[in-house]
Order: C-alpha cells, then structure tokens, then sequence
C-alpha cells in the first residue's frame, strides 16, 4: 500500500482554488490474477495583502495530482503543479481558495507556496484539497465516474478525478506548517499478456466495477471521513486517450500503467480490460473485455497495484458432435491439421462448406440413431438430460454478455452467456422439469428470457459461462458453419422417443434461451462446461 502524505510551510496570506501536488513517496500494496518546467513566481509577484503559504514536501509524505515515478510494490515521487490550489479556512471560519501553486525552483517542484485572501492570526487553520468549490461549510469532492488519463503511467488526472486530502496548517513563526492527509484512494492497474490476440490489440479503457458505489460527491469530514452524499456510482471508467499497447509479456508500466481515483472502503471489483482489435475478427474492428475479479481494502491515501494477465479464453473446434457421436464432427478433417472443416461462417468472405462430414451410420462420427433410445450412450452420455436443461434456462439466470472476448480457429470473437451452476439453482432436479413433469418422454419445448446484465462480481463464482460458439449443419449435402458469435448449440443427453432422427438441445442468442427438439445430425456443442 502507498501511503500518501504532505508536509507545507505557509507564511501569511490572501486569495483563490486548484488541485495540485508534492513530491510525495508512496508505499503500495498488489493484487494478482494470476519535462514540463514549471513558470518561478517572484515575491514581488504575490498580491498585496495576500498571506503566503509555503510547501514542501517530506520523505514518505503523499500529495495529490501528479503522481511521477511510481514503481510497482514500492513508492512514488509527486510533485507540485503550477495548477494546484488549496482552502484554508480564516479566522472567520470562511473557506478561501488560494491561487494556482507557485513553483520557485523547476529543479524543485516537491516545494510550492499560496497566496490566499483572508485575515490568518490563529495558532492553526483547518485546509482542504478537493476539486469541487466550498461554497458552504461543507467541504465536498467529486470522484469522477469519467476519468481520462492521456499517456501510460501518468497520473495527472488525479486531481481532476477526485483526489482529496484534510490538514492542520500550524503556526511556525511568520509560516504555517501542514501535512496533507490523502483521503481518497487510488488503483493503478499493470496488464500484461503472452496471447497473441491481445498484443496485437490497443488498450482503449479500463472499467472498473464494485457491487457498492466507488465514485460520486462526497461529503469530507473533519477527520476526512468521505460519505456519499449525491451521484453515486458502481461504475468507474478510465479512458487512456488514443489507446495503449499492451503487447508486455511481462509487468511494464510505462506500456500500459493505468490509474484510479475511487472511494475508500473494501470492494469486490470487476475490472473490465477493454481491447481494439482491428485483424483478427472475419467482420472487421472488435472492441471487447477480458474480465477479472479482484477484492481490495482501497485504504484512504493508499495506492494499490493491481497486476493482470489478459488472456482470452480459447475454445477448441473439435466438441462439435452429431448426437451421441463416438467422434467429433469433423474428425481427421481438422482445420488445423489440413483438413477442410470450416472456420468462418458461411456468408462472410472466405466462408466454405464441405462434404467432408458423416454420411451414414458407417461412420464413427454419425448420430446416435434408433426409436425409444432414451439416454445418450457416447459422446452426450454426461451432459445434462432435457429436465436439467429447462432449470438452467428457467432458473439459472441467464446473462447475456456481449462483450467478453474469446477465440477459436484463430479469430477473435465476443458473446455468450452466463448461467448459475447448479449447486446454486433453488429446486434443481434431474428427473422433473421446472413445470414439474418429466420431459424425457415427451416433444416438449419452451423459451426463457435472458437479462441483459452481468452477474454481480461477489456472485461471479456462482455462474459458468457458454460462449456463442454456433454449429455445423445444413440440410444440403454439404456442411457450414453458422451463428458463429450471435447463438450458440449445445446437445443434452436426452432424444426424442418417438423419433429416430431427433433429440433434444438447448440454443441461446442474447434475447431468449430454448430448449426444443432438433435434428441429430446437426453439429452441436457438446461441452463439459455445464457445471
């Protein structure tokens, strides 16, 4: 954990508001997955009248807008901005907004005075940071839920994003003398990655996602306590400009380091890494996430390093399965091995078909057939049964996301769904449906609704995901792959009695889950991600 602090000497003075920096040293915490010269202000420079107050910062002491030299697990150096502003209440205990920062040495800038208007007598005068005005007794702060940071691993938009801090300025001579108490808290997120996708990709934004509000105005106490007070938000979103690279197989700040202002407190965040990728989607530019979870004591003044390894998850193109098949659809025709399965839908550009794929009931990889077949033998023997399927379609919340990235045949895709495992799905039941009749023997089919909603991160191990992995099939004899990244096919373990070519599937798209009867033929998924 860096902490942040602030000591400043400050003479007499008079005038104005900004956010602003001291060199300050921070020490840090980690979670894994896995020059512009300032301008020199002469004294003959400060206003008549003006109180001046002086600033310098200590070893170990934390300040406010631009973090420098920030190293992972350790500290950083700030210093002040010629921008930077404080408050100081006067002895007639009206806030003052002091005017911008005033850097005497370029070579120096962890030391800055202020000009405040104001009559200053007291043995001590209470100070803020903040970027919102007092305009009451009340100070307050914003923590933006739209943070920008323009370059990787600077921190300059600390300020504007709602750093914060509380101080006593103590009389010392002619001076005042204070340390700066940082009161909000900050992330600075480090990726990485080893996949090939992702390095070829740009990161555009991080989002970041808590199950309570991180981000909103809030009230500062006397002792700095921050409490919500309007605007409140889960959600926090940093913008890295024109995007960053993320093509580090190991920790690399100056690639890539992306920071944070949020609230204090104990948050299970969701930190969404999104990527542009403009090669590797048949369809052109893809914008997508690579997700993780990560729970955090966000102390106040503190800066903690989150280290991440974005790696999309890779799904094989040999669980197509007609059903029940001993072998997969495309069995010694492989994509990868020279074979003439198709990798790309069939009306895109480059798409294809082949006759490569079963016949007849000679070939291993033709569909279990037969009447009054009632359990799978092979392939689809330890899938879920019709019964199973209808109470995760019902009553396992199915999550549409529609933008987490994965792959397959060596494209980029987006689009599955998240449903609750079945240790947490209330009434679960093999041997009745949720109508509470046994589908096994019957034609039944039904659709549900699917929530355009993530499950929350504290409930994120709860679920299991399906990606939009489409099928094989067609009634021609030829076969193609379709509804690749818009609807995904995956066989249960259950056929249709009264019929010797049909057994029953579930298909999703973003709208709707169904589970009905379809052709055994067909290349379904059959998954062991049902869980």
């Amino acid at each position: 954990m860096n902490k942040l602090m602030k000591r400043l000497t400050i003479s007499s003075v008079m005038q104005g508001m900004c956010y602003g920096f001291a060199a300050l040293l921070l020490t840090a915490s980690c979670a894994n997955d896995d020059t512009v010269q300032e301008g020199k202000q002469k004294k003959s420079d400060i206003p008549t009248g003006s109180t001046v107050f002086t600033g310098t910062s200590q070893p170990e002491a934390t300040t406010r807008t631009a973090i420098l030299n920030h190293t992972k697990g350790a500290g950083a150096s700030v210093n002040w901005s010629s921008s930077d502003k404080i408050w100081v209440k006067d002895d007639a205990g009206t806030w003052q907004q002091s005017a911008a920062a005033t850097i005497p040495s370029a070579a120096n800038q962890s030391y800055a005075t202020f000009a405040l208007s104001g009559t200053y007598t007291g043995a001590s005068h209470d100070i803020i940071y903040t970027n919102k005005a007092v305009t009451g007794s009340q100070p307050q702060v914003e923590i933006k839920t739209e943070q920008t940071q323009s370059s990787p691993n600077n921190f300059n938009h600390a300020g504007e994003s709602g750093d914060c801090g509380i101080a006593t300025g103590n009389k010392a001579g002619n001076d005042y003398t204070f340390t700066l108490n940082h009161k909000a808290s900050y992330l600075c997120l480090i990726p990485r990655t080893n996949n090939e996708y992702v390095k070829r990709s740009t990161l555009i934004k991080v989002e970041i996602m808590s199950d309570d509000e991180i981000a909103g105005t809030y009230n500062i106490a006397a002792d700095g306590t921050l409490t919500l007070t309007s605007g409140g938000s889960k959600t926090i979103t940093v913008t890295t400009g024109s995007g960053f690279a993320i093509d580090n197989a190991a920790d690399d700040m100056s690639k890539n380091a992306t920071y944070a202002v949020v609230a204090p407190g104990t948050h299970t965040f969701r930190i969404r890494y999104w990527l542009r990728n403009t090669t590797d989607n048949p369809k052109g530019a893809i914008e997508g996430t690579v997700s993780k979870i990560v729970t955090l004591n966000c102390t106040a003044g503190s800066i903690h390093d989150i280290t991440a390894n974005l790696n999309p998850h890779n799904y094989d193109a040999n669980h197509y399965y007609m059903w029940d098949a001993q072998d997969h659809y495309w069995k010694n025709h492989e994509w990868n091995h020279g074979g003439s399965q198709p990798t790309l839908n069939r009306i895109l550009p480059g798409g294809t078909t082949s006759s490569d794929y079963a016949q007849n009931n000679t070939d291993s990889r033709y569909y279990h057939e037969g009447l009054n077949v009632s359990q799978a033998i092979h392939s689809c023997k330890n899938l879920p049964n019709v019964n199973e399927m209808t109470w995760y379609a019902a009553e396992g919340d199915p999550r549409w996301d529609a933008d987490e990235l994965w792959t397959t045949m060596n494209h980029l895709y987006k689009g599955g769904i998240w449903f609750k495992k079945k240790a947490n799905i209330q009434g679960y039941n093999a041997n009745t449906a949720v109508d509470e009749t046994d589908w096994r023997p019957s034609e039944n089919g039904n659709g549900w609704f699917v929530r355009q909603l993530l499950p929350s991160a504290v409930d994120a191990g709860n679920y299991f995901y399906l990606p939009a992995m489409g099928m094989y099939g067609d009634d021609r004899q030829e076969s193609q792959l379709q509804d690749l990244d818009k609807y995904g096919h995956y066989w249960s373990s259950s056929t249709i009695l009264s019929s010797s070519d049909y057994a029953f599937g579930m298909t999703f798209d973003k709208n709707y889950v169904l589970i009905n009867n379809t052709r055994r033929k067909f290349g379904y998924r059959v998954e062991p991600l049902f869980e």
